[in-house]
């Protein structure tokens, strides 16, 4: 019998509460699941939901999905496993305020965004 993997939220549900009951708990083997198939799946959908700017790649959701979402997942869980992932700077975009001044806003690239969603 092939006992199904819990979904994302389950896993995540699961750290929070051990992680409330047990302060004292430290985890082991985390990065494992950051580096699952199904939790960049989760997590690029996560991010596509958010529909957010491309970062300084300049790279669009509609780009990766015509290269192919599989490949670009593939790429990133080889990374994370090799441990060569290493984030891409942020595109800076000033926002202005309504006092006249403006604020520096980080645009993160697609990639890094899967791995931070991923991680958290």
């Amino acid at each position: 019998m092939i006992k199904t993997s819990i979904s994302l939220q389950e896993l995540r549900r699961k750290i929070y509460m051990k992680a409330k009951a047990d302060k004292d708990h430290r985890f082991w083997g985390l990065y494992v699941h950051v580096c699952k198939a199904e939790t960049l799946i989760e997590s690029y959908q996560m991010a596509k939901r958010n529909n957010g700017a491309p970062g300084i790649d300049g790279m669009t959701f509609g780009d990766i999905e015509k290269s192919g979402v599989n490949g670009f997942l593939r790429s990133i869980q080889d990374e994370l496993v090799k441990g060569t992932y290493q984030p891409t700077r942020n595109r800076i975009k000033e926002i202005p305020k309504a006092n006249g001044k403006t604020r520096k806003l980080g645009i993160a690239t697609i990639r890094d965004r899967v791995v931070q969603g991923a991680v958290n």
